[in-house]
């Protein structure tokens, strides 16, 4: 942890730790062997830069939404506010107005906080009944003298990233009890689920990113390599190769692998996983059914909310569903009102909120704003890029009205302040 140095307050309402070696970067320039952090769990430092945060001081003379008013000017109006761009939007959804707003209709890039926009759009697109679907089917008949095969086996992706070893032997299981003992034919993957771009738009080529691919065994592409090796191991006798085929038009389904949208949900958002978070893009992008999709018809999808919401899509660029993209731009106003939106419809909001990190709990907000009024009280998706730091959840405020929020700051060369500054906003608007 850093040596914390507190600073006189820049209120009276609002007294604050920062710091100070933060600052000091801030103001004089980052050193010239940081690292771009990207949204990956294992490098998204969550305890980076965090400073203590005493409590705000209220006046009693004033409303709570002025005391409110008064905290959130004091947190903004700061000399390391003047070297970032920062965008920031709270809205009351218990009486549904806007209670604090600044800069909150800033072209910003979100980082994670793009997994908000992404998730909503699904559950209003896709419901929260979804599921992603694996279907496995063979060609061909069976010989029931024989128990042979004299056909091939089709494994048509669905871009599941939760596919595991465990959903793999059941698939063999499934195969063997067909009382097949051997199969006169491959084994082929069907990847028309979408496209074969394997990055993102904007996608930084010196990052460790995930592939896109259609038919994935974890985050891996041995499905079909895989399943022939359980194939084996259950007995069944197969000879011939494992590569990539379209599925034929007199194919005999099998079995189905599903996940539901909930499940995939819950690491895309508690552990920021952007393959999870790009699969659920792609599930968009498949909405109407077709083949070859693209992040462009996801898009689509996106912007059709938007424009649902009574905002312009031309406003924002829309690039991914994870965030990666430095191409992404949005506003904190944009992703209050996704947030607005979820919280009218029970079926996303019940869905969406299990998922996201609890402050002081559990995900990446496990080791922020601990020890203080937000600690369980905060549920939001942070956002971590180079530059760019997020956050954009829901709280419940002291005087019981349940909020929503969102706070993005670009432009800083390190976590820790950006951090700290969303930090003491949830604080102030917790207590």
């Amino acid at each position: 942890m850093l040596m914390l140095v507190a600073l006189s307050a820049f209120t009276a309402q609002a007294q604050v730790y920062l710091d100070s070696a933060e600052v000091a970067r801030i103001q004089q320039g980052a050193p010239q062997n940081i690292a771009p952090p990207t949204e990956e769990v294992s490098t998204d430092n969550d305890e980076e830069g965090e400073a203590a945060i005493l409590p705000f001081q209220n006046d009693s003379r004033l409303s709570w939404q002025e005391n409110i008013k008064v905290h959130l000017d004091g947190i903004l109006q700061t000399d390391i506010a003047t070297t970032m761009q920062i965008g920031v939007m709270v809205w009351d959804l218990s009486e549904d107005k806007l209670i604090y707003g600044f800069n909150e209709r800033t072209h910003l890039r979100p980082a994670s906080t793009m997994k908000c926009i992404t998730a909503i759009t699904a559950l209003h697109r896709l419901g929260s009944n979804y599921n992603y679907r694996t279907n496995i089917y063979y060609t061909g008949t069976i010989d029931d003298s024989t128990k042979v095969l004299n056909g091939d086996i089709y494994c048509v992706g669905g871009m599941d990233p939760m596919i595991s070893n465990s959903d793999i032997t059941a698939i063999a299981r499934t195969i063997k009890d067909l009382g097949i003992n051997r199969i006169n034919g491959s084994i082929y993957a069907d990847l028309s689920f979408k496209d074969k771009e394997e990055l993102g738009s904007g996608w930084c080529w010196d990052d460790k990113n995930p592939r896109l691919l259609p038919l994935l065994l974890g985050k891996s592409n041995n499905f079909a390599g895989a399943l022939h090796r359980q194939l084996r191991e259950q007995g069944i006798d197969t000879d011939g190769i494992t590569g990539e085929r379209t599925l034929p038009a007199n194919a005999t389904l099998i079995t189905t692998c599903t996940h539901s949208i909930g499940e995939v949900m819950q690491d895309m958002m508690k552990k920021s996983d952007n393959l999870y978070a790009e699969s659920m893009f792609y599930q968009l992008a498949a909405a109407n059914g077709g083949k070859w999709n693209s992040a462009k018809q996801a898009r689509n999808e996106v912007n059709a909310l938007i424009r649902q919401l009574g905002l312009s899509p031309s406003n924002y660029h829309i690039a991914d569903g994870s965030g990666l993209s430095l191409y992404n731009y949005v506003s904190a106003e944009l992703e209050v009102q996704l947030l607005r939106y979820a919280y009218t419809q029970s079926d996303i909001y019940n869905t969406l909120l299990p998922t996201l990190p609890i402050a002081g709990v559990d995900g990446t907000l496990k080791r922020r704003m601990r020890h203080t009024p937000a600690q369980g009280n905060v549920r939001a998706k942070t956002g971590t890029l180079f530059g760019v730091s997020s956050l954009a959840g829901y709280l419940t405020a002291s005087n019981g009205h349940r909020l929503c929020f969102a706070v993005i700051v670009n432009g800083g060369m390190s976590q820790g302040p950006m951090r700290n500054l969303q930090n003491k906003i949830c604080v102030a608007l917790s207590q």
